[in-house]
């Protein structure tokens, strides 16, 4: 059995990540903000996956054993908080919108973690303010735990560009389409179409922070066309993929 690293306090500082580099499994005491500044991160938890470019941040609660992946060059911001610390009232990891002030809060307190100064308190004070008021966003990609739908789940992790039914795919793994159906919605608390458009956006942010072309990633992920990639995307992130931040 793999012994999962504890790290008792949750480290306020700054890093430095290569593109396909990893923070192994490990939990905290306190909780934590994660954000890469440049770069896309994923954190992976026994629940699923939680993707966040540079627009977005992931609040990680005290006690959860989770994993980081960096994709592109990461410059990674870690807050850590007091277990006894919740602005935001939440229980388990969530993805949160970054904005221009609150990205700048987040690199200006990380930079300096062993200041004790008023100005700092009131930098910190500033921040937890500002994290309050973001708004959370549906980034998470949830892992099932049925094996029928781990199995189909598998499947589109390995080409999120198959664009069989669930009726085909329920053929291979050896279940009807209503089964399934009734599945995605009671483990993972979705349908089967937006489970397989957050895969698809996850992998396109991948894509994207090791640059590679707009076309070439709407055609890897299964849209139908650049266009269609486009306009979801706008509409998850509220930019277009071509003006991503990268770094």
């Amino acid at each position: 059995m793999t012994q999962i690293r504890h790290q008792p306090v949750a480290p306020t500082d700054t890093r430095r990540l290569a593109s396909g580099g990893a923070i192994d499994a490990h939990r905290h005491d306190d909780h934590q903000i994660v954000y890469a500044r440049r770069g896309v991160l994923t954190v992976t938890t026994s629940a699923g996956t939680w993707v966040a470019p540079a627009t977005r941040a992931i609040w990680v609660p005290a006690g959860t054993v989770h994993a980081h992946q960096a994709h592109g060059e990461l410059e990674l911001h870690l807050v850590g908080l007091p277990a006894t610390e919740n602005p935001l009232a939440l229980d388990v990891p969530t993805v949160l919108a970054v904005s221009p002030l609150l990205r700048e809060l987040i690199v200006a307190f990380t930079r300096s973690p062993d200041d004790d100064s008023p100005e700092r308190a009131r930098l910190r004070a500033v921040l937890l303010d500002q994290l309050r008021a973001s708004p959370q966003q549906p980034l998470h990609l949830p892992t099932p735990a049925s094996p029928l739908l781990r199995a189909v789940c598998d499947i589109l992790r390995a080409d999120p560009a198959d664009g069989r039914t669930l009726a085909q795919l329920g053929r291979e793994v050896g279940a009807s389409a209503r089964t399934l159906s009734r599945l995605f919605r009671a483990d993972l608390g979705m349908t089967f179409p937006q489970w397989r458009t957050q895969l698809r956006l996850h992998v396109a942010l991948v894509l994207l922070a090791e640059r590679t072309p707009v076309t070439a990633v709407a055609h890897r992920c299964g849209w139908s066309s650049a266009s269609a990639f486009i306009d979801v995307f706008r509409r998850t992130f509220g930019h277009t993929p071509g003006s991503h931040p990268t770094g």
